[in-house]
């Protein structure tokens, strides 16, 4: 970390010195590094961002197309935490503290969920999925009807308009000739919010009341029924997802009410569900054709929607 760093970070945490910094993950392709920085007294979380010269995604999907998309997703998320992150109630987000450029590397300093006993899991329990859906409740509840100004127009890293390469190369025909009616059918609905983008599991923190969320590279508007298919894609298996889907979809929309009071909302993105579904299943066809997500449940979503197309 170079200097002209190490003492941003120094003056924000009003500290003397760092006594250590510790890795929390490489960032995607090879783009960076989020790290965990310690000091005497306080910790604070630094996503460092260095715009690669030679692309490296897990996957092969490397292309200017790509890099763009990847280069707007952290000034989307910076963009978030500086103009958009308020306290919302059941629905914690780490606190912004500063952002900037320093020698070509772009920096996002954030609260470290850490100070507040909030850490991973990779499995939950059903108490865990409630307060996961009424944290998206809670979220999409609190920007209902806000203009993403400064974030992604639609959002989602899966939206069609991102993700040419894997359209063309899907070989699922009905869902590829469905694709941009599926989006349409999403991006007309009356009723929209802003989208976390990326809500699965891996992007949750718990302590012992309370969830947090993290990672809002892809926030943007949409419908929150979105965010909800894909945290239920994260957590549950085919099997797990018949059985499930009822109690998941009916709390979160409790908790929805709860706050909006709209039962034309409620209708609409209930009717939307399978929709949201298809949507992320083809992007997902394309990406990765052995993915464990591609089984009976997607396709049976699918066949949902092409029967209403």
């Amino acid at each position: 970390m170079i200097k002209k760093i190490q003492d941003i970070l120094l003056k924000e945490a009003s500290a003397s010195s760092i006594s250590k910094v510790e890795l929390i993950q490489e960032l995607w392709s090879g783009y960076g590094q989020l790290n965990r920085v310690y000091f005497d007294q306080t910790s604070l979380i630094i996503k460092l961002i260095q715009f690669p010269t030679i692309q490296d995604h897990p996957r092969g999907w490397n292309s200017d197309f790509s890099h763009i998309r990847k280069e707007k997703s952290y000034d989307v998320e910076r963009n978030f935490y500086k103009f958009y992150n308020e306290a919302i109630e059941n629905s914690y987000i780490p606190k912004y503290v500063i952002s900037g450029e320093v020698d070509s590397q772009h920096y996002l300093i954030l609260e470290d969920l850490l100070t507040k006993n909030f850490t991973p899991k990779v499995s939950i329990t059903w108490e865990e999925v409630q307060l996961c859906l009424k944290w998206l409740a809670n979220f999409h509840a609190k920007y209902l009807g806000v203009e993403p100004e400064h974030l992604w127009k639609i959002g989602t890293y899966w939206h069609l308009e991102t993700r040419p390469d894997e359209l063309a190369i899907l070989d699922d025909l009905e869902l590829k000739q469905a694709a941009p009616l599926i989006d349409q059918k999403l991006n007309s609905a009356k009723h929209q919010t802003l989208v976390h983008g990326d809500a699965k599991l891996a992007n949750f923190l718990f302590n012992d009341h309370e969830v947090a969320a993290v990672d809002f590279q892809y926030v943007g508007g949409g419908v929150g029924i979105k965010d909800v298919a894909y945290f239920l894609s994260s957590i549950y298996d085919e099997d797990q997802l018949q059985h499930h889907e009822s109690e998941c979809l009916d709390y979160y929309f409790s908790e929805l009410m709860k706050i909006t009071q709209n039962q034309e909302l409620e209708i609409e993105w209930r009717e939307l569900y399978p929709y949201a579904w298809s949507d992320f299943y083809r992007f997902l066809k394309g990406w990765s054709p052995g993915h464990w997500k591609i089984h009976s449940y997607s396709e049976l979503m699918k066949e949902r929607v092409l029967k209403c197309l």
